[in-house]
């Protein structure tokens, strides 16, 4: 493994393909045998670091139209957080139900999971099928995992019946030195940015692409009024930019003054401070309060000039998805892809069919929208949120920042790049957005 770390530090490309693929790497792991661990135990009481672990396991077997990658950096999503704290449900059920598909994906079905679902790195080899990627590119990889088998994801790969999401309903996820992927799932990694930078953007970025601007989810035009929950997250902040580079308005929901700070850093301009503003959309743990619903939209219309919004970006669920039902104006448009703050969600329909709203569910993107998602990270036009990078070692606590929301933006992780910084192979392009990049690293 060292080996192939040095090639790739001296930018020895070209040498890649004549190394060994190590038998064995570093990843990080959840066990079958822990899954219970946490029984009992609230979800906010769980730890990460208790149940992540750093194991030596045995490089898999690489098959047709895959590839083996030598993982420079990752970074830390909400999926790993899940599996880390084995909830909904352990994710062994995912790689059982995989591994019954055929012999190539029986390899999955393990009593441990390597998780992760970015990654930036090298191709260091390529199975039978590969054509268009070869040893030695330098890549970052979208986290969708497709069989393609079925006409129904012909259209939209997001609809394949045998859809996964990399790293967390497959094996051999991103958080290791090497990560096995399908070859489609890789794209240039952008060449102005370091290893961890390029690795952030990954799965919020396309997620928050197909959400918000791709027309499989809210189809954003210019003038939109885009209210964003969590607008300094992981995910919030990229559906920010998308905002505000595509010539609409968006309302940052922040739940403090740090992350307010934050949003004007990237140039929003409209931000409630959730936190400050004291609302309550909820009475008790049965009932919500349409007064604060009201409160809110009132609220964004002070804001906008008397708008109300467009296109409701949500991902928190339970605790906000009344009230963004509530203040989407009339037919516009709720799209939701996650549901961090719970599943079950409760609404108040009369809001909903007598003003014609829509609710779109959204979910990661298929290869064009990442691809696009990515194009736009390469041109300058996005910029990674970062705010801080682990190694590999600590990748619990990396997590463990997440699930109590104690990040801003993207948490990274360093795998084979020894130190942050590395990567850069197109020092003009950087010098030329240096100023958002370091503007952006900060958030």
């Amino acid at each position: 493994m060292l080996e192939i770390r040095d090639a790739i530090l001296a930018c020895q490309f070209d040498s890649i393909g004549s190394l060994e693929v190590p038998d064995h790497y570093r990843g990080v792991t959840v066990h079958a045998d822990e899954a219970e661990m946490f029984a009992g135990i609230p979800s906010r009481e769980k730890d990460p670091r208790k149940s992540l672990h750093l194991d030596e396991v045995p490089t898999p077997d690489l098959g047709p139209g895959e590839a083996i990658v030598a993982v420079m950096a990752s970074a830390i999503n909400y999926n790993t957080v899940w599996t880390s704290i084995f909830e909904p449900v352990p994710t062994f059920g995912f790689l059982k139900r995989y591994g019954r598909i055929s012999p190539l994906t029986a390899r999955h079905d393990l009593p441990y999971h390597v998780v992760g679902s970015d990654l930036s790195g090298v191709v260091l080899k390529t199975g039978p099928g590969v054509n268009l990627w070869k040893p030695g590119d330098q890549v970052v990889a979208h986290c969708l995992s497709v069989e393609m088998e079925s006409p129904d994801g012909h259209g939209d790969s997001m609809m394949d019946p045998e859809q996964r999401i990399w790293g967390f309903e497959t094996n051999f996820g991103g958080l290791a030195d090497l990560a096995l992927v399908k070859s489609n799932q890789l794209m240039p990694k952008p060449a102005h940015l370091t290893w961890e930078e390029a690795a952030a953007p990954g799965l919020v970025n396309s997620t928050a692409y197909r959400q918000l601007v791709s027309r499989n989810g809210a189809n954003m035009k210019q003038g939109d009024t885009v209210l964003i929950w969590g607008a300094s997250g992981g995910l919030g902040s990229y559906a920010t930019q998308f905002a505000l580079n595509g010539g609409a308005t968006p309302v940052c929901v922040v739940s403090s003054p740090e992350k307010a700070a934050i949003c004007r850093k990237m140039g929003a301009e409209l931000i409630i401070d959730r936190s400050a503003e004291g609302y309550k959309f909820w009475r008790d743990e049965h009932n919500q309060d349409p007064k604060e619903w009201k409160r809110l939209g009132a609220r964004i219309r002070e804001l906008t000039g008397g708008d109300d919004p467009d296109i409701v970006f949500e991902h928190p669920g339970r605790e906000t998805f009344g009230a963004s039902v509530y203040v989407a104006r009339k037919g516009g448009t709720i799209v939701t892809c996650a549901s961090t703050s719970g599943y079950e969600h409760t609404f108040d329909n009369r809001y909903l069919w007598m003003n014609l709203k829509r609710i779109i569910g959204s979910h990661f993107a298929n290869y064009r929208e990442s691809f696009e998602a990515n194009r736009l990270i390469a041109k300058g036009l996005i910029h990674p949120t970062l705010s801080r990078v682990y190694p590999l070692a600590e990748t619990g606590q990396a997590a463990m920042d997440v699930h109590s929301n104690s990040h801003q933006g993207k948490v990274g992780v360093l795998a084979l790049a020894p130190e942050e910084g590395l990567g850069v192979t197109d020092p003009e392009k950087r010098a030329r957005h240096l100023d958002a990049i370091n503007r952006f690293r900060g958030v």
